[in-house]
Order: C-alpha cells, then structure tokens, then sequence
C-alpha cells in the first residue's frame, strides 16, 4: 500500500514537472486562422488559449492576426500572412543563468514586447531573419521581412527585413557588421551576397 501511494505521487510529480517545463506559452489573442506545424511534421488549427512549444511553427493565414503569451510575460503579434518558429525558449524563475529565448522571423511580420528572459539577460534573447540576427535588449520592436515574402505590405520596397524600435534597442548583425537601433528610429537589414 505505501508503495502504491509513492509510485502515485512520483506520476503526479513528473506530470505536473511535465506540464511546467512544456508550457512555452499559449494564444492570448486570435482572429482568423492560425496553424501549428510541430517538430513532427504534423500540422493543426489553433484556437485562444491553445499551447505552444519549443519547435513549433506558427503560421497566421491572410487577414488573421494572432498574440503569442509567453511563460516569462512577453509578447509576440503576428501579422497576417505572417510565419514564426519558436527555435529555443527556456525560463525558470529559480534559474535565470538558464534563460534562452530564440525565434526565428520565417516570413511576414510581427511586433514584440520583451518579458522577464530579456529583462534577466539581455543576450538571452535573440531572433534570426533572413538578413541577419536580431539582440533584443529589453524593448518593443517591430520586424517585417520582404525578402522572403512579397506581399502588398512590401509593395516594391527593397528586399530587405525592415526594423523599427519603440522602446528599448536592438543590435542587428549579419556578416556585414553590427547596427544598433534605439527608441524611435528604423532601418532596414537588406540580403547580403554568401
């Protein structure tokens, strides 16, 4: 019988660490379509409040818009047409020397408002572009790629990620140098020859 209640405890104890340790973040706010494609290949329709993970990618389809609440407060607003993938997010508010939080920007746009990995460790938050990676340090930012996308957003602007900082700075860097980026200003990230 003692026993039995051990072998019961230890299953709620890896279910709850399970639970805690998987909840990467969740949508807070949706209006149209947003799909999932997992690690797996297997692809789902999300809905508010749905979770996400490490290795998922998100895409929003025309005229949706989606709000990803991540676990440590921070904020990300996808724009229509618009495709992220959660690389690597981990946070543990009795291990901040462990924060990491990387995404990659697939194509579209977004805005986002940092949480308390960026708040913790600035270089722990990071997002990849097809022109270049991204160093958050605690802000809100907007990024728009037109270079993987040609949408009417991107009209006959230049190929380029284009950058923007409300509050806070970034550091842009690719294999042509460093840039930063303060409140108030933009610039854009144009493709580099490999």
């Amino acid at each position: 019988m003692n026993f039995g209640v051990r072998t019961i405890g230890i299953a709620l104890l890896f279910s709850v660490f399970g639970a805690a340790s998987a909840n990467t973040g969740s949508i807070s706010h949706l209006s149209g379509t947003l799909s999932v494609k997992k690690p797996d290949g297997s692809v789902r329709i999300l809905s508010s409040r749905s979770e996400v993970q490490n290795g998922d990618q998100l895409n929003t389809e025309r005229d949706s818009y989606a709000q990803i609440k991540f676990a440590d407060g921070g904020l990300v607003t996808m724009k229509p047409n618009t495709a992220i993938k959660i690389e690597n997010f981990t946070f543990d508010e009795q291990k901040p020397q462990e924060d990491s939080f990387f995404f990659s920007l697939v194509k579209g746009g977004l805005r986002a408002i940092t949480g308390v990995v960026c708040k913790r460790n600035k270089e722990a938050y990071k997002m990849g572009t097809a022109t270049a990676t991204v160093g958050i340090r605690g802000t809100t930012f907007s990024a728009d790629d037109c270079v993987s996308d040609k949408t009417e957003d991107c009209g006959k602007l230049e190929p380029a990620v284009y950058v923007s900082v409300a509050d806070g700075e970034i550091i842009v860097r690719n294999n042509m140098g460093e840039q930063a980026y303060a409140a108030g200003q933009f610039g854009l990230i144009a493709a580099t020859q490999r």
